[in-house]
């Protein structure tokens, strides 16, 4: 692959999952004025992010990278925002306490419109209309018109995540992440749950623990008690949108995709030669690069050797998702090749993707037990390999949804008419999350024990 790039670099390679938008000059002027307004992140939060996914490369921290499967301008709210960010706080406390590990908190948030789909269109009662994108490209509605591409919905969507992150700054900087707060981020339909009785018993710990060090004159109230570090993360999926959120730092003159502190390459977009990897090799953000049980491990190491030629620790963050009872197949050869060329990377689980069923009522849904077996066989062949697993990558939300079946609280299949939300996949609620959480905690503690 050559060395030049500039930010136009990939129109020259295959752009797989790209809308055909029916107006160019249209995007075109839409691009431009994207180009033109403020970037959603900065450099520095980046690299502050790259630093700290280089200690969870080393064993010293852990990955929690969660939220929504596509968000939608139907629910933009701010009391969904705030309840997501209340359960990444839950299970990073959980995690923190049980496991005694920092934890890097990344969000699926402020970005996360676009998802790739299986086929281009798709067909109810003899109808055919193109498929659902993700709000930043058509509607959900099963309408001829909403399904045709509509550049504006990029500004809306740039619009949304400006808002997303305003809120995140204010509630990850101004108290609202404060652990003497800690009993309030509990949900009310979860605090009877047996995981919200389990999460209240940590938090009295904690509310302990800090009225101890304070009586000490420890300062437990300085801003390491107060405010947390919260990054987000979304797949760059659509490139001109990428690309029009794209700003050389002024201070280095690298450049980095201003959209996220975090980008991934999905598992249909993660072509050698493709233009995907090509955008992304040019970018400083940290990367992800999903990894399913169609992953070779020698085109692992080209997209190591692309990616992060450099071999820095922190730069790329590989996400498993081979689906239960598959890892122990997919995943060794992987590590393998990784060992042996001396590779640093981040390892983490994404146990939602690889793990979608039908439902008898027609629903797509998860089960929580594939979900929770998947992680445990992901640190089971980290622990045979001699490999740290570094963190792990879920779909789910702060609302009381029922879209996958299972949990202390058994949603079943009939159950999932119930609160149904989700614009594409199905979601943990918080009460499954903080379950998750729990059993991810005791098996961390044992790994690093």
């Amino acid at each position: 692959m050559p060395n030049s790039w500039d930010v136009q670099s990939w129109r020259q390679k295959t752009a797989l999952q790209q809308p055909e938008y029916p107006n160019a000059e249209a995007l075109l002027g839409v691009e431009q004025t994207l180009a033109a307004m403020p970037p959603l992140v900065f450099a520095g939060e980046a690299r502050q992010l790259r630093a700290d996914l280089a200690q969870v490369a080393q064993g010293k921290a852990f990955l929690l990278q969660g939220g929504d499967c596509a968000e939608s301008f139907a629910e933009f709210a701010a009391n969904n925002i705030r309840d997501t960010f209340k359960v990444l706080l839950q299970m990073a406390v959980v995690m923190t306490y049980a496991g005694k590990c920092p934890v890097v908190k990344v969000g699926r948030m402020a970005g996360q419109f676009a998802k790739p789909r299986s086929s281009g269109s798709e067909t109810v009662n003899g109808v055919e209309l193109p498929s659902y994108r993700g709000d930043i490209i058509n509607g959900i509605e099963f309408d001829e018109a909403a399904r045709i591409p509509d550049p504006e919905r990029l500004v809306k969507v740039y619009n949304q995540s400006a808002a997303t992150m305003n809120l995140l700054r204010a509630f990850s900087q101004g108290g609202f992440a404060d652990l003497h707060q800690v009993h309030q981020w509990n949900l009310d339909f979860i605090s009877a749950s047996p995981a919200g009785e389990r999460y209240k018993t940590i938090a009295d710990k904690i509310d302990d623990a800090l009225q101890f060090m304070e009586a000490c004159g420890l300062g437990a109230g300085t801003s390491q008690f107060r405010e947390t570090s919260f990054y987000t993360s979304h797949e760059a999926l659509l490139l001109p949108y990428e690309q029009a959120l794209t700003r050389q730092d002024s201070l280095t003159g690298k450049w980095y995709d201003c959209s996220a502190h975090m980008l991934w390459i999905g598992d249909r977009t993660r072509q050698i030669d493709g233009a995907h990897v090509e955008f992304l090799r040019g970018v400083h953000n940290p990367i992800g690069v999903k990894a399913g049980p169609s992953m070779d491990p020698e085109d692992l190491i080209r997209l190591c050797d692309i990616l992060n030629p450099n071999n820095e620790e922190g730069r790329l963050n590989v996400i498993v998702r081979m689906g239960a009872d598959k890892v122990a197949d997919g995943m060794p050869n992987l590590i393998r090749a990784i060992e042996r060329e001396g590779k640093k990377v981040v390892w983490s689980s994404d146990p939602m993707h690889g793990n979608t069923v039908k439902a008898s009522t027609g629903y797509k849904t998860r089960k929580v037990d594939d979900v929770l077996r998947e992680v445990q066989q992901f640190f089971e062949v980290h622990k045979a390999e001699g490999t740290y697993p570094g963190g792990v990558h879920f779909e789910m939300t702060g609302q009381n949804v029922t879209e996958c079946v299972g949990g202390a609280f058994q949603v079943t299949e009939a159950d999932l008419a119930n609160r149904y939300h989700t614009h594409c996949d199905p979601r943990l609620n918080a009460d499954q999350s903080l379950e998750l959480a729990f059993m991810i905690a005791e098996t961390l503690k044992k790994a690093r024990g």
